[in-house]
């Protein structure tokens, strides 16, 4: 019996290898479609942050704990790729603790950090080049059958696919954070000045 040499594998698996780099780099290149706004550009930064992020840490005050801060790891979305709003859009379900909460005080914060995106080269994701935003104000549920209920659905889904198939009996409720102030760390120095208007008015 004769076996082939262990090139001739390595020739035959190097499509397969390149299949494998490619797609994921498309991927990459997908969520990154929009170039980094200078750290100067406060507003267009955060905008931008926000929009090209999938996932952050959903702070809501306990009842159980006591009104304890908790954090939760969720996705959002705040609209369709390279179409952010800016207003960051979840869905929940009340059997996390995350939306019980929110039903019983509207308080929350969400933070991001620039780092999942890839874009923070070999910096810490605590390296204040390595960006970070929290946004802060009240966690509300969209009205159904309105026309931002369809927003918030389209752009969930959009961006998260596997949303479409959650069960339904679990009780899912798209939420929104209506935002009432935004901490932004995007180089040394501390926060950057920026309102919610300046945010909110702001192009990516």
């Amino acid at each position: 019996m004769k076996f082939k040499p262990v090139s001739d594998y390595f020739l035959l698996s190097l499509p397969l290898l390149f299949l494998l780099f490619h797609n994921r780099a498309e991927a990459r290149l997908l969520s990154l479609s929009l170039s980094r706004p200078k750290p100067d550009a406060a507003a267009s930064f955060a905008r931008w942050l926000v929009s090209q992020s999938s996932w952050g840490v959903l702070n809501t005050l306990s009842s159980d704990l006591g009104g304890a801060p908790f954090g939760n790891v969720v996705s959002f979305s705040d609209g369709l790729p390279d179409e952010g709003h800016g207003i960051p859009y979840f869905y929940l379900t009340t059997l996390d603790p995350t939306a019980s909460n929110a039903l019983k005080d509207q308080r929350s914060s969400l933070t991001i950090s620039e780092y999942p995106v890839g874009t923070c080269g070999k910096a810490d994701p605590e390296n204040p080049t390595c960006s970070k935003i929290t946004l802060t104000g009240k966690l509300k549920v969209v009205a159904g059958n309105t026309g931002e209920a369809e927003f918030a659905k389209k752009a969930l889904f959009t961006k998260h696919p596997e949303m479409k198939g959650w069960p339904k009996d679990h009780n899912f409720q798209f939420f929104k954070l209506e935002i009432e102030n935004i901490f932004l760390i995007n180089w040394f120095g501390g926060p950057k000045p920026l309102t919610v208007e300046q945010y909110l008015q702001a192009e990516m």
